[in-house]
């Protein structure tokens, strides 16, 4: 059975050479992000702007859809809808009202008046803007927790540079990804930090492959330039790099034009992720080992029974024969 081949052998191409043109397009996405945030901020949604839940149920059971025409009409602002099982239960989230507690109490009404006798409203919560400020600065810690995380796990895995490159790297990602949200002044909810916490794991995947193959070749070719050590292996991992990106984004398209608008946050969030990440894996990780001491000292220490030293090629010729990714 044959297997798909991006490319027939692996590619020679120069990533260490235009590393500089790649650190310039991240700072210009970085710097477009900080821009949109400074200006305008996030987009906080209801889990962090506080808002009005209701849970309702209906006799007989009716769809997300139902309930959102009933109460498209009543322009509350943002409207989120959710199934919470088969029995009919349907959880409404409407952003917070202007006015105070009478607000809160007429905005009730009015959902309760446009859903009609059929629907049961079971409860109702109001979140105030100090907890939905509560749960922003909680989403905040466990996405810089998770980053930490993941750099101290590379750390024991290789060394510290790898885990300083990984924790560049896996930052660049989720910063540039938070900017492009405000950019396009998406929904910033729970949403939305489980998509960056998603992206941070996805995108580490990637680091972690790419600092493997580097570390194999610097047990494998001693005397082997640093850079050529990083190309080799950049391009060692290429093919599984494309396709691991390829296969995500063909099951998360269908979901950013087909999933409605309460999934557009999280699909729209993962598919600039995954593209931002796999940049940064090729173009970025590994060449920000070129600017930290001693990796090829620390990284060989107590390989003693490896003892190939072949010459370093030539960029655009034929890599080392390590076993494709």
């Amino acid at each position: 059975m044959r297997t798909l081949r991006v490319f027939s052998a692996d590619p020679s191409i120069d990533f260490v050479g235009k590393r500089f043109v790649a650190y310039v397009l991240s700072l210009l996405i970085l710097a477009a992000g900080a821009v949109s945030l400074g200006f305008q901020g996030l987009n906080l949604g209801i889990d962090f702007e506080g808002g009005v839940l209701m849970e309702v149920r209906s006799t007989p059971a009716v769809d997300v859809a139902t309930v959102r025409s009933r109460i498209a009409p009543l322009d509350l602002g943002e409207v989120s809808i959710q199934n919470l099982d088969a029995a009919g239960d349907v959880l409404i989230r409407i952003e917070r009202p202007r006015g105070g507690e009478a607000a809160y109490s007429a905005t009730v009404a009015k959902v309760r008046e446009a859903l009609g006798s059929g629907f049961e409203v079971r409860r109702v919560d109001v979140v105030g803007p100090s907890v939905g400020r509560e749960f922003f600065i909680a989403g905040l810690i466990a996405t810089l927790a998770a980053v930490a995380a993941i750099s101290v796990y590379v750390v024991f895995r290789f060394e510290w540079q790898f885990g300083v490159a990984a924790l560049v790297a896996t930052f660049h990602d989720v910063i540039a990804t938070v900017g492009l949200l405000s950019i396009l002044r998406l929904d910033f909810d729970l949403t939305a930090v489980a998509a960056l916490l998603t992206l941070a794991g996805y995108s580490i995947n990637d680091t972690i492959v790419v600092f493997d193959r580097i570390r194999e070749t610097l047990r494998r070719y001693k005397r082997m330039p640093m850079a050529e050590v990083v190309n080799v292996s950049v391009n060692n991992t290429l093919r599984r790099t494309i396709l691991t990106s390829g296969t995500t984004l063909a099951a998360l398209l269908p979901l950013a034009l087909l999933g409605g608008h309460a999934l557009t946050t999280f699909s729209v969030t993962l598919i600039f992720g995954i593209l931002i990440g796999t940049f940064s894996s090729v173009y970025v990780a590994g060449a920000l080992l070129l600017h930290l001491p001693a990796v090829r000292a620390e990284a060989t220490t107590g390989e003693a029974g490896i003892t190939d030293e072949a010459p370093s090629p030539p960029v655009g010729g034929p890599n080392p024969p390590l076993q494709a990714g």
